[in-house]
């Protein structure tokens, strides 16, 4: 099935029709968090021309695309404006015709960097070399950031980040402890880039795809102050047996990997503005359930935890309001969003290699665990449209899917065990696609009862 994220249109009817309404309030989600519409009224006035002042534009993350294209669109045509943003493989949205181009856009790996974003960095940092006081920088940043943005530690080869990052990515770690360590083995992110920019003014506006909005975990903070330490990377590490280099592992125990910490005075003057939450997104989708007549609630736009768990407990949730109308009185669409994680299971050898992300791990659980229940319909995706390193930004469920899974000769606790979600719901037909949405406000997920 394919969502349509771009363009509105009229709610379908949720009784008739409830996979393709669950679809129609994602890309209600999507649409509130896109940057064009969110960007105006965050920018700074430029530098004025009497001061020989200049904007430099720098940015990464899947949104950083759209993000420079409607600072292009916004910026006074007259006012000095350059720069470079890096964005994902295939995230460059299209050039609106007549917009001049004056950002210039490279794309690279994500979620495991690449020597692309290696470069791309280098570059960044080679663009700050004599940046004055009169000069500002304005800074764009959004969730795949960390990847996209890497320059490895003194004593770290690219191919050390890269086995780091896909331990991390493996190890269920949350997305606080995974850029906690990205921070501390890193020359550009946890504070570092506003380092180099200094003394100009920067100026951030950010995408939050983090639980909390915190802007010191989004694409791990390269222009914000970082509290946590070396010590602490290191715990996270040991916490999820994984391996750095004798070299490096000395320079965090003796504090020489430390990044910028709150009160230093390099960050006097920046400014930090959140232009598009994950919690703006659910309210977008909330209120267009709630036009076509349904009752909408959200529980949280911060929920963590193992995905197959996350959709267990959403089940239940589920069960009841079907069964018993508690705690909310059918129809109604529940809404939740935040990060969940996987942990990928160990596997014999030989064993084909699960494909998914974390939406297809919350519904390969939710549907386990509701066992077919009469009236529930369920969608859950990625607001980027990629769910995990797949084509895919998600999934759907429906109170038949365990029976044509039985049909199809499909187990979901054998693809659960090996998280190969997309396997599974691909082979059902089940799979949202939405292609590079070009915003990235994490995880959403509707459940429709009826």
């Amino acid at each position: 099935m394919t969502a349509t994220a771009s363009t509105a249109s009229p709610a379908p009817d949720p009784a008739t029709e409830p996979a393709r309404f669950l679809e129609y309030l994602l890309g209600a989600a999507i649409r509130r968090a896109l940057p064009l519409h969110n960007t105006a009224a965050f920018l700074p006035e430029p530098p004025s021309a009497a001061s020989g002042g200049s904007t430099l534009v720098l940015g990464a993350g899947k949104a950083g695309g759209a993000m420079a294209q409607a600072v292009e669109a916004l910026w006074p045509a007259e006012a000095p404006l350059g720069g470079l943003v890096v964005t994902r493989y295939g995230h460059t949205p299209p050039r609106p015709a007549g917009l001049p181009r004056r950002i210039e856009v490279v794309e690279a790996a994500h979620p495991v960097p690449d020597a692309a974003g290696l470069q791309a960095a280098r570059r960044m940092l080679a663009l700050t070399h004599g940046l004055t006081r009169n000069d500002l920088v304005l800074c764009l940043i959004s969730g795949g950031g960390s990847a996209l943005l890497t320059l490895p530690a003194d004593g770290l080869t690219l191919e050390d980040k890269q086995r780091i990052n896909r331990a991390l990515l493996e190890s269920g770690a949350a997305i606080d402890e995974m850029n906690c360590v990205r921070k501390h083995l890193s020359r550009i992110k946890g504070g570092r880039l506003a380092a180099a920019c200094a003394p100009a003014r920067v100026v951030t506006l950010t995408i939050s795809d983090v639980p909390g909005d915190d802007p010191s975990i989004i694409a791990s903070g390269p222009t914000v102050p970082d509290a946590t330490t070396c010590a602490d990377a290191l715990a996270i590490l040991e916490r999820y047996r994984i391996d750095v280099p004798a070299d490096v592992r000395a320079a965090m125990q003796a504090g020489a990997l430390e990044t910028p910490k709150p009160g230093d005075p390099l960050f006097a003057g920046h400014a930090v503005h959140l232009t598009a939450t994950p919690r703006q997104a659910l309210e977008a989708a909330a209120e267009a359930a709630r036009a076509a007549g349904v009752a909408a609630y959200i529980l949280s736009d911060a929920m963590e935890g193992e995905s197959r768990e996350v959709g267990k407990v959403h089940a239940a949730l589920a069960r009841a309001v079907a069964r018993h109308g508690q705690p909310f009185a059918r129809p109604c669409v529940i809404l939740s969003g935040g990060e969940t994680t996987v942990t990928v299971r160990p596997q014999a050898p030989g064993t084909p290699r699960g494909r998914g992300g974390r939406a297809g791990e919350f519904c390969m659980g939710l549907a386990q665990a509701l066992q077919g229940e009469p009236g529930v319909w369920a969608l859950a995706a990625d607001t980027d449209g990629i769910d995990g390193v797949e084509d895919n930004a998600g999934a759907h469920v429906a109170p038949d899917t365990l029976s044509r899974a039985g049909a199809a000769g499909l187990r979901i606790a054998a693809h659960l065990d090996r998280n190969d979600a997309y396997g599974f719901f691909g082979a059902l037909g089940d799979l949202v696609v939405t292609g590079p949405t070009h915003t990235n406000v994490n995880d959403f997920r509707a459940l429709l009862i009826l």
